[in-house]
């Protein structure tokens, strides 16, 4: 069985990590399905397409063939001050486990360190790690918080998604302006009112 090697690129530290995905199988099965649904997959502008789909979906659910802790890469730094860290606006783009159809958005991120912090960038890569999988945002908000938690032991992590969702969009009716929006709070953030009010000030007032 022929299996494709696809590289990830990790620009911000010069590592690739080398992952598996069956592109040939992939690839039978786009033929079969474009049969199914009436189409010719043997016309000119379908020749490729196959091939092409393989490739997008390989791409698109590459985070069941990563790693939190090589992403993460020893980015992890020690402080002394344990001041409210908070990332904002972190795109996503992941597909619905219900009808393999695109959700994307942005997810905002705050934590209360207790004594380390986490490279920024590291953020966006946590964001994909769990984003490029088949996915509902509920549990995307909850692997987000729940790797953050892991990696740094803060007093708490916030996790806020907003999200469009085509399944809803392009099958619901009057329903093309709808947002979901969902959110995980551990440690301190669950416990205070006092913290998850700043954190959210902060979200207003962040540029």
């Amino acid at each position: 069985m022929h299996h494709h090697e696809e590289l990830v690129h990790l620009e911000d530290t010069g590592l690739e990590f080398t992952t598996t995905c069956d592109l040939e199988r992939l690839r039978s099965l786009v033929v079969q399905w474009l049969e199914i649904i009436g189409e010719d997959p043997h016309r000119e502008g379908l020749v490729r397409t196959p091939q092409r789909v393989a490739e997008a979906w390989a791409f698109l659910t590459r985070g069941y063939r990563q790693n939190l802790h090589e992403i993460v890469n020893g980015a992890i730094f020690h402080v002394e001050q344990d001041t409210m860290v908070v990332v904002k606006g972190i795109e996503f783009y992941s597909m619905c486990e219900h009808h393999l159809l695109p959700f994307f958005g942005h997810v905002h991120i705050g934590y209360l360190p207790r004594g380390r912090i986490l490279g920024l960038s590291k953020f966006a890569r946590i964001v994909d790690l769990y984003a490029r999988r088949l996915q509902v945002q509920e549990r995307l908000t909850n692997q987000i918080a729940e790797a953050i938690a892991e990696l740094l032991d803060p007093q708490g992590v916030a996790v806020v998604a907003d999200g469009i969702h085509l399944c809803m969009m392009m099958r619901g009716v009057e329903k093309q302006h709808a947002r979901t929006t969902t959110s995980a709070m551990l440690g301190v953030f669950r416990e205070s009112a006092a913290a998850r009010e700043e954190f959210y000030r902060l979200l207003s007032t962040s540029s």
